[in-house]
């Protein structure tokens, strides 16, 4: 049955641990970055790539609603943060960066796609 306890339970559990690492990760790396959306940048593109590599496994799993719910909606939805993102593209075309919100949103989706592939393909071919 969608929407029951135990699939909310999966979620729930997969996200507190997703949503501390991007914490955790954001925070490291923000001193190191010359702007904070870099740090976005990079546990977005790890989410897709971790969200790929997941998708082909549990296409050959027997358990892959379950590993789906935990992995990929709980930790991977909570590591990644697509409103952050809009945020900080928001935040450049406030300040009149036009240019570097127009490259970042491309290689945002750009970084984002090839990654979520190359995990897919690692999944599905490892």
């Amino acid at each position: 049955m969608a929407g029951s306890v135990p699939e909310a339970l999966l979620v729930g559990l997969g996200a507190i641990p997703g949503a501390w690492l991007r914490l955790k990760l954001v925070n490291h790396f923000e001193p190191m970055l010359p702007k904070k959306h870099w740090g976005t940048f990079f546990v977005n593109v790890v989410a897709c790539f971790a969200l790929g590599l997941v998708l082909a496994l549990s296409e050959t799993c027997s358990a892959s609603t379950g590993i789906a719910l935990l992995i990929g909606v709980g930790f991977l939805g909570s590591l990644s943060t697509f409103s952050t993102f809009a945020v900080e593209l928001l935040n450049e075309l406030r300040a009149g960066h036009v240019l570097a919100a127009a490259g970042l949103a491309m290689i945002s989706i750009v970084a984002g796609v090839l990654a979520a592939a190359t995990g897919y393909g690692l999944g599905a071919h490892g």
